[in-house]
């Protein structure tokens, strides 16, 4: 994996908050297999996936790489939120 990845905090993550594999790579669209992979850095998950693990875990795609130990998600950027109220 590349420098600061760490792949065990997906592990940790997802056992601290008691899912399986499987309901991971239900969350990802993916087999239960290919999570796996994901899990022991046989195969590097793309960034998509991250995106969407970290708004299911709501933490940042940085704490789940490993380049930070803060759990807490960034703020929603600027450009986010004028695309929330314009939509609504």
């Amino acid at each position: 994996m590349g420098e600061g990845m760490n792949i065990n905090r997906l592990r940790e993550i997802r056992e601290d908050r008691d899912y399986s594999q499987r309901d991971i790579a239900r969350v990802l669209h993916v087999p239960q297999q290919n999570y796996s992979r994901y899990e022991l850095g046989i195969v590097r998950m793309p960034i998509e996936k991250y995106v969407i693990l970290a708004k299911f875990y709501r933490v940042s795609v940085d704490y789940l790489i490993g380049l930070t130990d803060e759990i807490k998600p960034y703020p929603k950027s600027i450009i986010e939120k004028e695309k929330a109220a314009i939509s609504e």
